[in-house]
């Protein structure tokens, strides 16, 4: 028995990290039944939901102009780079549980209990307020029948509550909660014929635009939307009037304008991790999880950029309606009854949208469970449908009791805190994984080349000798500029230091840009100064970080042009953080004080990383003392069957993230 020190101990509680079993990969008590196409329809239908007949609008009338397909095009760049550092995580690790699980092989325990507890905090919050605006869309074709009833007879005037309870948004999501209790195959067939009404609408806006659309809409002068300024304005003359709607031509309000619509419509790919969640009900999930979020990515992009350059070119920018900008739009070239078509599509919309906020919240929770970082009871499965039936339910109940109490516009910037987060620290571990020692295997498929990996391992044995030889090098500036061919322990310690550093520079800039800004447009030499040093210190970590030497080992997909594409994807998501209110973060400060308490309390107690692996439990029943826990002792660590007797860091398991045993670190 090893003993440490309490402090020492219980940081190393809080930074253990998951070792996934060769077993692991292939057992699953969940059905393993969907195919790709099933992956892009549900990344799709996610992703795509009712925004695309509404953010177009609002963007285009606000920030962007006609120069909105530039701003959907700058967005999707920006999600692309999330998406493929899911996309390699999807490949290396296909396991339930998406960021949560990628921040626990490569950071902790604790990251990745953040992690885990604010994406259920998305999903829960994108559920009750899709479920809300299912509702609502519904009532407006009803002529508002529904809510003039409820707000007659169930009026709650409660400050935060909402104007009424939703009864409708209630049984909705009980109703999709109980589907994806029947299985999961049912559920994403469902949702492919949601989603396939939904494209087919939207291919009917795209043609409709295109055929009705008009060139000179993006042609504006800036005269003549003076003259209209004056016109709205019943003004006399238009001396010294300055048009309130740009100066006109394909970016009307500047390419600041167009960046601005940009950061708006970043949010409209949100959705695409709901497909890393499927990594044990997806045949084939090293290939089906990068095809799937990358196409439905692609789906997406060119889904909004028909539809806002359709817009635009149907009617001039500053006569769109920001509400229902493609049913007056419609009115607008004298096709009116077009807008039952679109109020179909809009509901379909919803309804995926709704499907794809409500199918990977169990399944995050799920893995918490699992692994012992929430309560135990969550993680059943029903034998029957193999679903995880307890987690299913549980979550919808909780959402299904927001949407019918609260008023959810205050918390609706809450899930972008949870998902930013994930999206960061994802790129951040795809930065320290490609950098690790002792990557040198095949990441298997299934039974049949389960054996071949083992094998791949015992070859790699060559060169991570070589790699341990070169460990004995001090640090030194040459070292860092000019290190070995090979990772090394060293160098990999260095990535992650960078990686921090990184990320410490990226908060500084991004607070910089945003409080400081009118400084920085003033000219005033301290803000110039300091932004340049933060500029020059980034250059000189990602470079840095570039010299160090890559792991050879391949997977099924890799994120390409490394570190340039993480780091600018952390930069981008801290970013657009940082532009939330300070509400939004004392709300979410309240979310991770509860959070916390779980954790301390109960889950860094019961954490599964904290107890010796199932097959030594025999032996364990021998020592009965022989416990594992946080409180100042360790368990001793047996041979690793797949690697040399000597390489046992913890550090190296995490990369792999495939041993034959479970170590405590505590």
């Amino acid at each position: 028995m090893i003993t440490c020190g309490p402090a020492l101990s219980f940081m190393r509680c809080l930074l253990r990290r998951k070792i996934i079993t060769l077993d692991s990969l292939e057992d699953s008590k969940l059905c393993r039944c969907l195919s790709t196409v099933d992956l892009i329809a549900l990344g799709v239908g996610s992703t795509l939901g009712a925004g695309v007949y509404v953010l177009a609008g609002e963007v285009a009338k606000a920030d962007s102009g006609p120069s909105i397909v530039v701003s959907f095009l700058i967005a999707a760049l920006a999600s692309v780079m999330a998406g493929l550092c899911y996309a390699e995580f999807g490949a290396r690790v296909p396991k339930t549980g998406s960021a949560y699980l990628y921040t626990y092989v490569t950071v902790g325990e604790l990251w990745a209990f953040i992690t885990g507890w604010n994406l259920i905090l998305s999903y829960v919050i994108g559920t009750s307020s899709v479920a809300r605006a299912w509702s609502g869309t519904f009532d407006e074709l009803l002529g508002k029948q529904i809510g003039y009833f409820f707000r007659t007879y169930f009026r709650m005037n409660y400050s935060g509550l909402a104007e009424y309870p939703d009864f409708f948004a209630v049984c909705l999501i009980l109703l999709l909660a109980g589907l994806l209790s029947f299985g999961v195959k049912e559920s994403a067939w469902v949702n492919k014929v949601f989603t396939a009404i939904n494209i087919l609408v939207l291919l009917f806006v795209m043609i409709s635009g295109f055929v009705k659309g008009d060139m000179n809409n993006w042609k504006k002068t800036e005269e003549y939307l003076i003259n209209y300024t004056v016109y709205i304005g019943n003004l006399s003359s238009s001396e010294n009037v300055t048009s309130a709607f740009g100066v006109g031509g394909f970016m009307p309000y500047g390419f600041t304008g167009t960046l601005a619509g940009a950061a708006t419509c970043f949010y409209a790919f949100i959705g695409f991790d709901c497909i890393a969640t499927t990594g044990e009900e997806v045949k084939n999930p090293q290939k089906a999880i990068p095809i799937g979020i990358v196409t439905s990515l692609l789906v997406c992009f060119m889904a909004y950029f028909g539809v806002s350059a359709a817009l635009t070119l149907m009617m001039p920018y500053y006569l769109i309606d920001e509400k229902s900008p493609l049913p007056v739009a419609f009115e607008y070239v004298g096709w009116g009854p077009a807008k039952y078509v679109v109020a179909v599509g809009s509901l379909c919309a919803l309804s995926t949208s709704l499907l794809g906020s409500i199918f990977p919240m169990p399944r995050v929770i799920y893995a918490m469970a699992k692994d012992g970082l929430l309560f135990k009871c969550l993680a059943q499965v029903n034998p029957k449908t193999k679903t995880p039936l307890v987690a299913t339910l549980s979550s919808g109940a909780v959402a299904a009791l927001m949407a019918f109490l609260f008023d959810l516009k205050a918390l609706v910037d809450m899930m972008s805190i949870g998902t930013l987060l994930a999206y960061s620290l994802v790129a951040a571990c795809v930065l320290i994984l490609r950098y690790q020692p002792s990557l040198n295997y095949e990441q298997p498929k299934y039974s049949t080349e389960k054996e071949a990996l083992a094998g791949s391992e015992r070859e790699s044995m060559a060169s991570e000798s070589q790699a341990s030889m070169l460990q004995g090098h001090s640090f030194s500036l040459l070292t860092l500029i000019n290190p070995s061919s090979l990772p090394t322990e060293q160098s990999a310690t260095m990535v992650s230091f960078l990686v921090g550093l990184l990320a410490v520079v990226v908060c500084g800039l991004s607070i910089l840009i945003t409080y400081g800004i009118d400084f920085l447009a003033n000219l005033e030499l301290w803000s110039i100064g300091l932004l340049a040093a933060l500029a020059a210190v980034l250059a000189i970590v990602i470079f840095a970080i570039w010299r160090q030497p890559q792991s050879q080992q391949k997977v099924a997909f890799m994120v390409p042009f490394l570190p340039l594409l993480p780091s600018f994807s952390i930069l981008v998501n801290v970013y657009l953080m940082v532009q939330l209110s300070g509400e939004t973060w004392a709300r979410f400060s309240i979310w991770m004080a509860l959070g916390f308490l779980i954790y301390f309390a109960y889950g860094i107690r019961h954490s599964t990383e904290g107890r010796p692996r199932d097959d030594d439990e025999d032996s364990l029943d021998d020592h009965p003392g022989d416990d594992i826990s946080c409180l100042g002792k360790s368990a001793t660590p047996e041979k690793n069957l797949l690697r040399g007797p000597n390489e046992n860091k913890n550090s190296s398991e995490s990369a792999c993230f495939i041993t034959s045993e479970r170590t405590s670190e505590c």
